[in-house]
């Protein structure tokens, strides 16, 4: 009598329990065969699949129009195309299409403002992540780099400390400045 009073029966409850832990039976079955890139936030492709999956799981589990059987079709076809696409991203062209390319937004203790107005970010949102990365001194920071992942990398080292590899900012938008501005300092 009790779920009744608050909108529900037994059997949809049962239900409800038995496709939830199919769901998530699934999820594991399926990122298992895929492998542990399944849920690694590593691009905009990656995001955009996790949060699908999360979508996928809870509609299966808690309404009736997405029968079990279905959910777990969609998951399927979810994890295959999300392994198929990271596969082609190994090609430059399905890469460039689908995945942002990292950037610059600081050469040194230089704020590259035309980067940061394309990152969509403020210089309260930089010293945030100077802060949170440990920095105490601009003049300590040699490159900030917004990733393809949404995380900010922050490059450090002493005044008379080796030189950056610049070979790591391959593919960074921006990175012209760092080789000129690191050319300067040798």
């Amino acid at each position: 009598m009790f779920p009744a009073e608050l909108g529900a029966s037994w059997t949809a409850l049962a239900l409800i329990a038995v496709s939830t832990v199919g769901a998530y039976v699934a999820m594991i079955v399926f990122s298992r065969i895929t492998g542990l890139r399944s849920f690694a936030q590593m691009t905009n492709f990656d995001v955009a699949a996790t949060v699908m999956f999360g979508s996928i799981a809870a509609t299966t589990a808690v309404t009736r129009t997405t029968p079990l059987l279905q959910g777990a079709v969609a998951l399927a076809v979810l994890f295959t195309v999300q392994a198929l696409i990271a596969r082609w991203r190994l090609a430059r062209r399905v890469e460039s299409a689908v995945d942002n390319a990292p950037l610059l937004l600081m050469s040194g203790s230089t704020v590259l403002e035309e980067n940061l107005t394309t990152a969509r970010m403020t210089d309260g949102d930089l010293r945030s992540k100077l802060r949170l990365a440990g920095v105490t001194r601009t003049a300590d920071v040699r490159a900030v780099v917004l990733e393809t992942t949404g995380t900010v990398s922050v490059l450090t080292r002493e005044p008379d400390g080796p030189p950056i590899d610049l070979d790591l900012f391959a593919g960074v938008r921006g990175h012209e400045q760092l080789i000129a501005d690191e050319s300067r300092r040798r």
